[in-house]
């Protein structure tokens, strides 16, 4: 399930984003985007490619990866995001809900740490 009032954009800065065309509450679920669950095997492939930065540690016990579908690959990060993401390890699916409200035209962002505003450096973010 993906709203219809998403879109995706190429931005200048950040390569391709995740915009509104509407007025979004607080607390809406945005989208809910099925996963294709890997080993923890493949992730070591995984992390030698592209895709090191696209895919999500899952399970409980994190020994597993996921490729999320759907727009979440295009969500970029923020310290500060207005969404946040949940994993469901039963259903294999990451739901995007808005932690605050989302103007038009604005950007969607999530915080790649799992807390909308966990403020540890992010592994692509030079020292």
């Amino acid at each position: 399930m993906i709203k219809s009032f998403l879109f995706v954009e190429q931005t200048s800065l950040k390569g391709k984003a995740v915009f509104t065309n509407k007025n979004i509450p607080a607390n809406t679920v945005i989208e809910i985007a099925p996963v294709i669950v890997m080993s923890a095997e493949d992730r070591l492939h995984l992390d030698k490619t592209l895709l090191h930065d696209y895919i999500f540690e899952w399970g409980k016990q994190k020994d597993k990866c996921a490729m999320a579908l759907g727009l979440v690959p295009m969500y970029n990060h923020s310290y500060t995001s207005n969404c946040e993401y949940f994993m469901d390890f039963d259903d294999d699916t990451i739901m995007i809900k808005t932690v605050s409200d989302v103007k038009k035209g604005e950007e969607l962002t999530i915080n790649y740490n799992g807390d909308w505003n966990d403020g540890k450096r992010v592994w692509f973010e030079a020292e």
